[in-house]
């Protein structure tokens, strides 16, 4: 057993660029998880300036230096983000706030919906039971809430603080990455050891990989909650801008994300319109969209940056995200890739042999 393992051991741990590559990996997961709090803004900046090299890099093909390309690119993302901000968050928020003051005549009439089937079915929910539901959503929505709210008070100011800073800090750091990043490149190469063949294998194949699937991302998000809100909008659904945003955040999360989003449309559209054929119109057109983005649009951005098994994708979603919480949801896919590509890349015993004879 003990000469396996160290067989092993040789087979997978003796090429030199191996252990810098683990080494790499490990260095860098390890400041992800502990000082992910801290290096927020920086990281932030670093997936903005990644997403803003491709224009910038174009730009300077045509002759235009590199600061005056970063600071035309900047200009137009803040400006587009400003428009965002201004036009579609309004909206949202004063739709999150009808919906949180229409949620106790809603949760009433689903409890009447719910009384009624109490009456015709005795033997499924009881009168005892549906009174000691009725006590504890009253508890949640009198004292949680109000708990929630002076939570929320007592650290707004705290929260506007920090979003100020980022406003400042993440704009400044993706000028500086755009317009140095060749610069900062060369002189972050004498903190890495120089036998980084391998690691370098691996980052050629991610790099191009990592940008595919962040900008086809974006991409999916925007048209599934444009195309979303239409729908909603045309068939006068409630809250058609607040679900047709959370219908395009949920292709973040692969598979799992649009089971969750179906729970609240579905539960809007029931409370306005009830079993009628309104609502299966409804639940039509957004398995529609859900069909069309899974079969059509998916297939389109991510042809080139995915290539996984879905379970393989859900269980990185599952282990990324309970690592790095949100940003982990986002970069699962990629994170995985990375794993298939390092395990791709590790010299084994075949290859070893190969090179041997080769060389002979």
């Amino acid at each position: 057993m003990l000469e396996i393992l160290t067989d092993w051991y040789k087979t997978r741990f003796s090429d030199p660029q191996a252990i810098t590559l683990m080494f790499i990996i490990i260095g860098i997961g390890l400041a992800l998880y502990f000082g992910s709090g801290l290096l927020a803004p920086l990281l932030v900046a670093l997936v903005l300036a990644f997403l803003l090299e491709w224009p910038v890099a174009q730009m300077s093909r045509l002759g235009i230096s590199r600061t005056a390309a970063a600071t035309i690119v900047l200009v137009v993302f803040l400006g587009v983000m400003i428009i965002l901000m201004f036009g579609l968050v309004p909206s949202i928020w004063r739709q999150g706030v009808s919906l949180v003051t229409d949620l106790p005549s809603m949760i009433d009439k689903g409890m009447l919906i719910v009384r009624e089937f109490s009456a015709d079915y005795p033997q499924f929910v009881s009168a005892s039971q549906l009174d000691s539901m009725m006590e504890e959503i009253n508890k949640m929505l009198d004292t949680q809430h109000l708990i929630d709210l002076g939570k929320q008070i007592l650290g707004y100011s705290a929260s506007l603080l920090v979003l100020m800073v980022y406003a400042i800090l993440v704009p400044l750091l993706v000028f500086f990455f755009l317009k140095d990043k060749d610069f900062l490149l060369n002189g972050s190469k004498r903190f890495f050891p120089s036998n980084r063949g391998l690691a370098r294998k691996v980052w050629f194949e991610m790099d191009q990989q990592i940008f595919n699937y962040i900008r086809g991302k974006v991409i999916e998000i925007v048209i599934v909650g444009v195309a979303s809100y239409i729908f909603f909008a045309i068939m006068g659904l409630r809250y058609s801008a607040l679900l047709g945003v959370l219908t395009g955040l949920s292709v973040l999360i692969p598979y799992v994300g649009a089971t969750l989003v179906t729970l609240p449309i579905a539960l809007v559209a029931f409370f306005q319109w009830g079993f009628s054929a309104e609502f299966g119109y409804l639940m039509l057109g957004y398995g529609i969209i859900q069909a069309l983005d899974g079969n059509v649009l998916v297939p389109l951005l991510f042809s080139d940056a995915v290539d996984l098994h879905p379970v393989v994708i859900i269980a990185a979603v599952l282990v990324f995200g309970g690592l790095w919480g949100v940003w982990g949801v986002f970069f699962a896919i990629p994170l995985a890739s990375l794993v298939k590509a390092v395990i791709n890349a590790w010299p084994n015993n075949q290859e070893q042999q190969r090179v041997t004879l080769d060389s002979e």
